[in-house]
């Protein structure tokens, strides 16, 4: 290991601490100090010993161990929720994608990784101080500001990227932005809504099916448990990671074309739809006058 490396110190009770190496430094814990310099020249995985006896494994931090240390603004996309952005909306080397908003920046390191060098990621981003924050995660994980990144301060719909393979949406309003995705998807790529209520989420279903040019929205979530292994003691752990977000993922159609008419069952939920929009309509109708 070297001075400028990102390390993480792990105590006997899993606890992790996140250091950057400097000659000469220290970190201190009340169980004793640590000497940067009994780090340096060492190799990953090494346990060292504070003043005070407390052993710690030395590893340098994964990026998921990174997104979940780094400083936020915004909240930040769990490691589960970007692994199953990258698996749905098929994030390859070489994709162009939009994403909007950056937030802290947790996907968008994500997504570098994914797209590669001779990919790019365009990120949104409309409040300054989170973009900064963005930046910051972003340059402090890459080591410098990546080629293949371009940050935007400023709402997406005044995007003006020509075409794009895939298009993120994480906002409270994402409908609001289908004009943009509409007009910049390319036939056949992957859009991917990220909200965090049933209501966005229905919204969101059904501005997509409105617009005709998308096939059938797909809506899931995703549960991550862990489990406690000790012995013959095989369970459940007590805690897990649940309901962060809900996903929504569609493909464009080419122009003109319109999806096979989806089959189902009338239900109530249609028809309470309808009526809503009906009341809206009347609403709208009656401000206007």
């Amino acid at each position: 290991m070297r001075p400028g490396d990102r390390v993480q110190l792990t105590d006997q009770k899993g606890r992790h601490s996140t250091i950057t190496l400097a000659e000469g430094g220290s970190f201190h814990t009340h169980r004793g100090q640590i000497n940067h310099d009994d780090l340096i020249g060492g190799p990953d995985g090494v346990v060292v010993e504070s003043s005070g006896g407390t052993a710690y494994l030395a590893l340098r931090p994964l990026l998921p161990d990174y997104i979940l240390s780094m400083r936020r603004g915004a909240q930040v996309i769990y490691p589960k929720d970007s692994a199953m952005i990258l698996t749905y909306g098929d994030i390859y080397p070489g994709a162009r994608v939009i994403e909007a908003g950056a937030g802290s920046g947790a996907l968008t390191n994500w997504l570098l990784r994914a797209v590669g060098e001779t990919g790019h990621v365009h990120s949104w981003e409309l409040r300054e101080d989170f973009a900064q924050i963005a930046r910051q995660n972003v340059e402090n994980w890459q080591g410098r500001k990546p080629d293949n990144w371009t940050l935007t301060v400023g709402d997406v719909s005044e995007c003006d990227v020509e075409s794009a393979d895939r298009f993120i949406l994480d906002m409270l309003t994402p409908w609001e932005a289908l004009d943009t995705v509409e007009k910049t998807l390319r036939p056949g790529g992957v859009f991917v809504g990220y909200v965090a209520t049933t209501t966005q989420m229905s919204d969101l279903v059904e501005a997509l099916r409105e617009r005709g040019c998308f096939t059938e929205p797909a809506a899931f979530e995703s549960m991550v448990r862990g489990w406690h292994l000790e012995g013959l003691a095989v369970r459940p752990d007590h805690r897990m990671i649940a309901h962060t977000a809900f996903l929504v993922v569609a493909r464009k159609l080419a122009p003109g074309t319109k999806a096979p008419q989806r089959r189902r069952k009338p239900s109530k939920g249609s028809q309470a739809l309808a009526d809503r929009k009906a009341r809206q309509a009347q609403l709208s109708a009656g401000t206007d006058e």
